[in-house]
């Protein structure tokens, strides 16, 4: 596998049903190429404590596109990798729920790897959190948005296969029908 493609999302509320944002970072032959970020209307409320932690409120996302009109712009982009996502089953379960709303039919599964369930094998007894992990590697790291959380995962991931991980015993699927 040479394509990697590391993705995060922040969301408007504690249903998790919609995203705020969206960062992906694309890795190929082992170096990072590619980087695409956007604000996301969620076309639903927010949380208090999802604006603090995000920085993302009503007022960010007004002029920002939809799911589905973003959708047209990342969807050749994830379909072209091994998604990769820090702590992906959230992720990938914000994803399903978006495509499931919006009745947008993509792919009946997914391959992924996460780098959280990657570390816990790799580095057991350590702190597997994002910021964590870029403090203990020291990668650059705005945590909490969607941009600057992918480049991280994306850099984690490189360096667990540049010291020697096996990429095969982490990979997992992922049903977007459920």
């Amino acid at each position: 596998m040479s394509r990697f493609v590391a993705f995060d999302v922040e969301t408007p509320n504690r249903e998790n049903r919609r995203m705020s944002a969206i960062g992906i970072t694309v890795i190929e032959d082992g170096e990072i190429q590619d980087s695409f970020y956007s604000l996301v209307d969620p076309e639903t409320y927010f949380d208090y404590f999802n604006t603090l932690l995000t920085g993302i409120g009503e007022e960010t996302v007004c002029d920002a596109p939809t799911f589905p009109e973003i959708w047209e712009r990342i969807e050749p982009i994830l379909s072209n990798g091994l998604l990769v996502a820090h702590n992906a089953v959230f992720d990938l379960g914000v994803l399903r729920k978006c495509l499931q709303d919006y009745g947008i039919v993509w792919k009946p599964y997914v391959r992924y790897v996460c780098t959280v369930q990657m570390g816990r094998r790799i580095l057991p007894g350590v702190s597997h959190k994002l910021n964590d992990l870029c403090a203990r590697y020291g990668i650059d790291l705005d945590h909490h948005h969607a941009g600057s959380d992918s480049r991280a995962c994306a850099e984690i991931l490189l360096r667990y296969l540049r010291g020697g991980a096996e990429l095969r015993d982490h990979i997992r699927t992922c049903s977007l029908n459920k």
